[in-house]
């Protein structure tokens, strides 16, 4: 495997940066030859100061997005963590339906709009569709599921809705398994009713907030984590101009807002911390 040079670390890190807000220090060395060793090659790229200088060349991105399907992380899968499919279930969902529903006190805002911010290959936003199917059944309430995510790859597979055997084994339980996927050649499918519940999309969360609306809930877990101090002021308050007045924000088990987005506040349910706007 070609090693990476100290003054090469900088180089690609600051075009990562540039095109993912991911943020990497020198001390990744590691990180950068495990994920990137295999590209060189594929590229014939005998340094990664060549391999920069063949991205940052390339008008037709096809690098840059490769490089980005290879940084980011895409680790995720159902049910993950469980505490905030708990309070989806207990607490949020019950609460927003009974404010919007037929209590009259929100006429018009019937559709619940859900964000999975960070989606990855879409294992969290189709729990929560099977949080609303469960919950709900065949009621008439509506909801809009819209997952992002900055690797195409991820999109592509959210989008298929297809899973292999380690990934399924990951988090889903057995009787969820049977019930809400069918085979599909050594893989797994999600059925067409959940797969038409979520909308995905690719999405850089460093760039604007640009035609998304508002949304009642979101979902931004364990993807600032990644981001510099000042990245992550910039991205929770824009999050918090899209989240409706009343609605809920839930991030990773181990992240917090403090000192980041004074604009939140933090409350909690059963084990678990949610914020909304203060």
């Amino acid at each position: 495997m070609i090693k990476i040079k100290p003054d090469e670390i900088k180089v690609l890190s600051n075009y990562i940066y540039s095109i993912s807000g991911i943020s990497i220090d020198a001390s990744k060395a590691y990180l950068l030859e495990t994920r990137f060793g295999k590209l060189l090659e594929e590229e014939g790229c005998k340094s990664y100061n060549e391999f920069y200088h063949k991205a940052k060349s390339g008008t037709d991105k096809v690098l840059e997005t490769k490089i980005i399907n290879a940084i980011t992380t895409n680790e995720t899968l159902f049910f993950r963590d469980n505490g905030p499919f708990d309070l989806l279930k207990f607490k949020i969902l019950p609460d927003l339906i009974d404010i919007r529903g037929g209590n009259g006190k929100r006429p018009g805002f019937s559709n619940l709009k859900i964000w999975s911010s960070a989606c990855s290959t879409g294992q969290e936003i189709y729990s929560v569709a099977i949080v609303i199917k469960e919950l709900l059944g065949n009621s008439n309430q509506k909801f809009t599921l819209l997952g992002t995510d900055l690797s195409n790859a991820a999109v592509t597979q959210a989008s298929a809705g297809i899973y292999n055997k380690f990934e399924i084994e990951r988090g889903l339980p057995r009787e969820k398994l049977q019930r809400y996927f069918v085979p599909a050649g050594g893989n797994w499918k999600i059925k067409d009713e959940i797969r038409a519940m979520a909308s995905f999309r690719r999405m850089n969360l460093m760039q604007p907030f640009v035609g998304l609306g508002k949304f009642d809930i979101i979902l931004c877990r364990n993807v600032a984590i990644y981001f510099t101090l000042s990245d992550r002021k910039k991205l929770f308050n824009k999050i918090a101009d899209i989240l409706e007045p009343d609605g809920y924000l839930i991030i990773g088990s181990t992240e917090s807002l403090t000192g980041v987005c004074p604009r939140f506040i933090p409350k909690r349910h059963l084990r678990s911390i949610y914020y909304q706007l203060d």
